[in-house]
């Protein structure tokens, strides 16, 4: 797949490219009437010395007969017809929303059967597939990922997360014992795979890590394939040389071979960057990203070479001055970028790079401002931005910074906020009730510090009641020198929960529901 510069593929590129100020290309005709007016044309041969032998006309020749191939005019033109498309505003993607990430939506369908453990891929193709899936997630840093397991049942894991902590514990507890049903239902998952996505306000994809594919499924993922599925990425956890010739056949979809290197990583990457391009495109409530800045940097070595010794042409040079003040979105001249790139050209530049503090201090836009430093860390300096805008999306990210920075109470308020300004906000709900369940536990920590002594429990242990049988007796003892209450974040890392027989638990609840 070919990509342009912007990460778009070509064919996107060619179905989304426009101009935002198109009237700028009148401009072009001023460039072309200078160029035609000035440029020096090819003198016609004279028939006075036709008589003459070739040599003897030759020497009575006087001056430089030959017409230089390249003229100053020709620069100058070709300058002016890039800037004209620049001033044009020349855009073939959006930009992002800054609250919603920058790739699109993942949900990933790992095998896990007997198969997926045998070591030709060291030390398993199971966990060498897990091995990949986290990578996949840390790059994709603030990307929601869903995770699905499937062997003869298809269950979700978690649901469509942007937090890597969530997912890693839960592929650490996947192993075949914990799958309810033996078998390898890929249609199932996929069906599955689709639910998530549905739920989801921007196109996603579909990663499936296996080893195989049994022939019933390949009918129905192909049953499947109409023009509205997101598009199907099959890892192939096999090594090299023992590709599965049966992905082909499946419409809207492509093949990644599993590799010691990130290189599967990276076209998984570019494949579902693609997809995001091609989604934010249909998104009228975004603006389209302006890449005039482009064309600069070629002007720049044109008008370079206009110092040379016979090339000069002052008249050129104050008619591109002209043209310079009418560039749209001139930066303030703060540094040699201001001249090519607005702050939040600069800042948005940053950000791609993981410099959140410094994107954070360039940008102007505050929604961005305000998001980078949350991506930053600085946590009360994103707070105090949010709260000065008045949409959902404002009060959402408040609510989030506000639990990173141990203000849960807040959050609460904030995330009711966001319901208010926008009912229907799944993501804010669901944090709305995370938010709740955290304040709870923690006053009920701090209650149970202040009378636990009178109940022969000391603030050192924390029992829970088991009076109505609902589990396991769970007892969780600190050290008693310079013992302290737990915070919510100590006692959710403190936790044993078994995670294989905590999903197989899962896993049998979620066939039994289903056969009811």
């Amino acid at each position: 797949m070919v990509t342009t510069a912007g990460g778009a593929s070509m064919t996107q590129f060619i179905e989304f490219f426009h101009l935002l100020r198109p009237w700028w290309l009148l401009g072009l005709l001023p460039v072309a009437f200078l160029w035609w007016s000035i440029r020096p044309r090819k003198q016609r041969t004279s028939n006075q010395h036709a008589a003459l032998a070739p040599h003897l006309a030759k020497a009575l020749e006087v001056g430089n007969t030959h017409t230089r191939r390249f003229s100053p005019i020709d620069l100058f033109a070709l300058a002016g017809v890039l800037l004209c498309l620049a001033v044009a505003g020349p855009s073939w993607n959006r930009v992002p929303n800054p609250l919603v990430a920058e790739t699109a939506p993942l949900v990933v369908a790992l095998k896990v059967t007997e198969s997926m453990e045998a070591p030709d891929l060291a030390p398993s193709r199971l966990d060498r597939a897990k091995y990949k899936i986290l990578d996949l997630i840390e790059s994709r840093a603030g990307a929601r990922t869903a995770l699905i397991a499937y062997a003869g049942s298809a269950h979700q894991v978690a649901p469509l997360t942007e937090d890597p902590n969530i997912l890693k514990p839960l592929l650490t507890g996947l192993i075949p014992k914990v799958m309810p049903v033996e078998g390898a239902d890929a249609a199932t998952a996929l069906a599955l795979a689709l639910e998530i996505l549905g739920k989801s306000e921007t196109g996603g994809a579909i990663l499936f890590a296996l080893d195989d594919l049994d022939p019933a499924d390949m009918v129905a993922l192909n049953a499947e394939a109409v023009e509205n599925r997101p598009p199907i990425v099959f890892l192939q956890t096999v090594p090299d040389g023992n590709d599965l010739p049966q992905l082909a056949q499946i419409a809207n979809s492509s093949t990644v071979q599993i590799t010691p290197d990130d290189s599967d990583i990276a076209r998984i990457e570019r494949q579902l960057r693609s997809l995001q391009q091609a989604a934010l495109a249909d998104d009228d409530r975004l603006q389209w990203q302006d890449r005039a800045w482009w064309l600069a940097w070629p002007v720049a070595l044109f008008i370079a070479l206009w110092f040379r010794r016979g090339w000069t042409m002052r008249w050129a040079a104050v008619a591109l001055a002209l043209i310079l003040t009418q560039f749209p979105n001139a930066a303030r001249a703060d540094g040699w970028k201001d001249w090519f790139l607005t702050p939040d050209q600069q800042g948005y530049l940053a950000f791609k790079d993981n410099s959140f503090a410094e994107a954070g201090e360039l940008f102007e836009d505050p929604m961005w401002r305000g998001y980078a430093k949350y991506r930053a860390g600085q946590y009360e300096d994103a707070i105090e931005i949010f709260q000065r805008l008045d949409n959902a999306d404002a009060a959402f990210n408040q609510g989030l910074a506000e639990i990173k920075n141990r203000q849960y109470r807040p959050a609460v308020r904030s995330f009711e906020t966001a319901l208010t300004r926008q009912p229907d906000f799944p993501a804010a709900q669901h944090n709305l009730e995370v938010a709740k369940a955290i304040v709870e536990y923690v006053e009920a920590t701090r209650e149970q510090s202040d009378t636990g002594e009178e109940a022969g429990i000391g603030a050192d242990d924390i029992v829970f009641d088991n009076e109505a049988a609902k589990g396991a007796e769970t007892e969780i003892e600190a050290t008693q020198e310079d013992a302290a209450p737990q915070t919510a974040e100590q006692w959710i890392e403190s936790i044993d929960t078994g995670m294989e027989d905590f999903l197989r638990g899962r896993f049998l609840a979620d066939n039994a529901r289903a056969e009811q």
